[in-house]
């Protein structure tokens, strides 16, 4: 008989072996099935492993990637196959249902998702690109009711496939003024798909604080005043305890409710949809949170080939010798990289490097404050990192991070060096509920002002704004998210701030399209640039991370950069359309052919690598075509970098006398717009569109004449 041991100092909740204890003893996708059942103790850090009834069969032993079960003795018993239907969808891979929430009139409907509109945008990204198109008019208010906020899942979502936990959120942004999206991972998207749905489309405003309650085909608008006011942290943990540990939840902090315009939206204790302002507009509706629990198992095409390839996958997974240093350190692991290459902000990106970074090492932070490792959804990855950051008479807090873009914007941005300073201010940011991102280039952008004399201690009621500063930052980031005194003006974000502020600071407001800049400085990586400046979103780096192909191919070499980054944001953005994480991919290597095939064993389309590039292609135009409808003049003047890119020089490190020149830039957006089939504007053309499917937006971006 099998000896099995375990040991939950290791378990990172990734659930892998929840998955594959379901489908091999009930046949049904649905971790709820399991009888391995793995509970988190969030928010204080580990797992716990219940295994009462186990069969004994070993299965979850083989595929458990950090070892937290594992084979004490004997053999296992030979599992009976069981394959059941699923939920009953007319498409497999999908939960089949679009839900739709009026917080206004309380009017709450379905509608079945259809075959040809999953293969045409897929899901996730793409279907909250189509559907925030669709159903957001032109000229809409972000904050207004009639806005939308889309949730969507991925066809590889509540599968058992790696890495499958992105729910991407999408909304008109309060922050660009155009098409805004960001995903999370965790668990939330497979918990949507255990309850049948592939797209929650919200609008309206509730009368009081709400929060949605989703529990399968039971949906209710219900009351949230005790979680109002609440720390995101503290509300999710109050919402679980009212509600049940089996339901997930997004949730928003007090700088949400305050309608911060680069407020969050939090899961899992740690995990966030940070960018574009999407807490903000769930703020603007009343709405606290979305708390879901679905008890229905997936549909697949074929049960028995997906479970065979990630099975599979993960043994080769196990192969890589990459794998035990990102389980070990995860993005942390950047920082140091980052400030060797001359790619680090320092100071609201004065300069690309840190002289001493010896305290934000991936080493240090993993002896002296890490605590516990954690994954999402299907992921042997664990990358994130659970920590406890003391300082006596100080802080004492538990959080999740920091991860590579909160140390490089929280941290060297603005002029932190000690990684317990930074886990601190990480958890600040998370509770009350703000992109750390552009959190970081906020703060450091209005302690630049301040030490040019732009503001004064009259405008921060006698404090003195430092760099490297703890009471500077934790006094401004309850400002924001109060929005109170100089917090009002710096909670529109820094393109809005500086406008108010005049006086040259729009030099040194470091965003494109509104959006703050995230953490890879690139006056001397072209590649990088033109990802940043043509990004659809705005200053973002998950839809084209380049940096590396101007390492390897030469950092000031124009030729064949637009046509990397083009690449890139087909490549990159298939992944959320997917609903998956591109850390397999980027980190250990996992072929992209992998995907389709993926795709095929669960939903049975028989979709080639080039087809999901052409709809991640047919996404990234509607998307661009979105702003383009709402914001008056948007095209090439808006794929532009911070003017400090281009007037000063880096004045340290690696990169040291680099800038930009607008030939350069003029020349790479040139070559980016004729391959795209854009205008010399940067807008579509008629044929372009057409090629894609996309007529009926023509309309919309070239009217008829009269």
């Amino acid at each position: 008989m099998l000896k099995i041991g375990k040991d939950e100092k290791k378990c990172s909740g990734c659930r892998i072996c929840e998955l594959i204890c379901a489908i091999t003893h009930t046949g049904e996708c649905n971790p709820k099935k399991s009888i391995v059942k793995i509970t988190a103790n969030f928010p204080e850090p580990g797992y716990h492993i219940e295994m009462k009834g186990c069969k004994l069969c070993g299965e979850c032993l083989k595929y458990c990637p950090t070892k937290a079960l594992f084979v004490r003795g004997g053999e296992g018993q030979i599992a009976e196959k069981k394959t059941v239907a699923g939920r009953e969808s007319s498409i497999p891979g999908y939960g089949g249902k679009i839900l739709r929430v009026d917080l206004s009139t309380g009017e709450i409907r379905t509608e079945d998702i259809q075959p040809e509109f999953a293969k045409t945008y897929l899901g996730g990204r793409g279907f909250a690109a189509k559907l925030l198109y669709d159903s957001v008019k032109k000229g809409t208010d972000p904050l207004s009711p009639e806005n939308k906020v889309i949730m969507a899942t991925g066809p590889l979502s509540g599968a058992l496939c790696l890495a499958n936990s992105k729910t991407t959120f999408a909304t008109k942004s309060p922050l660009t003024r155009g098409y805004g999206d960001s995903n999370v991972g965790g668990h939330l998207a497979a918990e949507m798909k255990y309850a049948g749905y592939d797209a929650i489309i919200i609008r309206g405003k509730a009368e009081k604080p709400s929060y949605l309650f989703i529990d399968g085909g039971r949906v209710e608008i219900r009351d949230a005043a005790k979680y109002w006011g609440k720390g995101s942290t503290e509300a999710e943990r109050m919402l679980k305890d009212d509600l049940g540990k089996e339901f997930q939840i997004a949730v928003i902090g007090p700088a949400g409710e305050n309608q911060v315009y680069f407020a969050c939206v939090s899961h899992d204790f740690g995990r966030q949809a940070g960018r574009t302002g999407i807490g903000a507009v769930l703020g603007s509706k009343n709405l606290k949170a979305v708390a879901i629990r679905g008890d229905k198992g997936v549909r697949l095409a074929d049960q028995e080939a997906m479970t065979k390839k990630t099975k599979e996958t993960l043994e080769w997974c196990f192969k890589q010798p990459a794998l035990e240093t990102w389980q070990k350190y995860g993005t942390p692991s950047v920082t140091v990289w980052a400030n060797e290459i001359g790619a680090l902000p320092y100071k609201n990106f004065w300069s690309e490097h840190m002289e001493d970074v010896s305290g934000l090492k991936d080493e240090v932070m993993r002896e002296k404050i890490v605590v516990h490792d954690k994954a999402c959804m299907n992921c042997p990855m664990a990358c994130g990192k659970y920590s406890h950051s003391k300082k006596e008479g100080k802080y004492d807090v538990l959080v999740e991070g920091p991860e590579y873009e909160t140390i490089a914007l929280c941290g060297s941005n603005c002029g932190f060096g000690d990684i317990q300073d930074v886990a601190y201010l990480n958890y600040l940011c998370d509770e009350l509920g703000v992109d750390t991102i552009s959190t970081g280039g906020v703060i450091a952008f209005a302690i630049e002002c301040f030490e040019k004399g732009i503001i004064t201690k009259e405008d921060t009621e006698g404090h003195e704004l430092k760099f490297g500063d703890v009471e500077t930052f934790e006094y401004l980031v309850r400002k924001i998210a109060k929005k109170e005194g100089i917090g009002k003006v710096l909670a529109d974000g820094v393109r809005l701030a500086s406008q108010k502020f005049g006086k040259g600071s729009e030099d040194f407001a470091i965003q494109v399209k509104g959006l703050e800049w995230s953490g890879y400085g690139s006056r001397n990586a072209l590649a990088m640039l033109l990802s940043y400046l043509t990004c659809d979103d705005g200053a973002t780096h998950n839809r084209s991370w380049a940096i590396t192909w101007d390492i390897e191919k030469g950092r000031e070499l124009i030729e064949g950069k637009a046509e990397r980054v083009v690449f890139l944001q087909h490549a990159r953005p298939m992944f959320d359309m997917l609903g998956a994480c591109r850390l397999l991919w980027v980190e250990l290597g996992l072929p992209l052919e992998h995907y389709p095939e993926m795709l095929k064993t669960i939903t049975g389309f028989d979709f080639t690598l080039d087809d999901l590039y052409k709809i991640s292609e047919r996404v990234w135009n509607l998307t661009r075509v979105f702003s383009i409808r709402e914001i008056e003049g948007f095209g090439r003047a808006y794929d532009a970098p911070p003017a400090r890119f281009i007037k000063e020089a880096v004045p340290t490190g690696p990169t040291k006398g680099k800038k930009l020149s607008m030939r350069k830039i003029n020349k790479l957006l040139s070559n980016y717009y004729k391959l795209r089939g854009w205008t010399k504007s940067g807008i579509p053309t008629k044929r372009k569109l057409k090629e894609l499917g996309l007529e009926f937006v023509i309309t919309d971006i070239f009217p008829r004449k009269k």
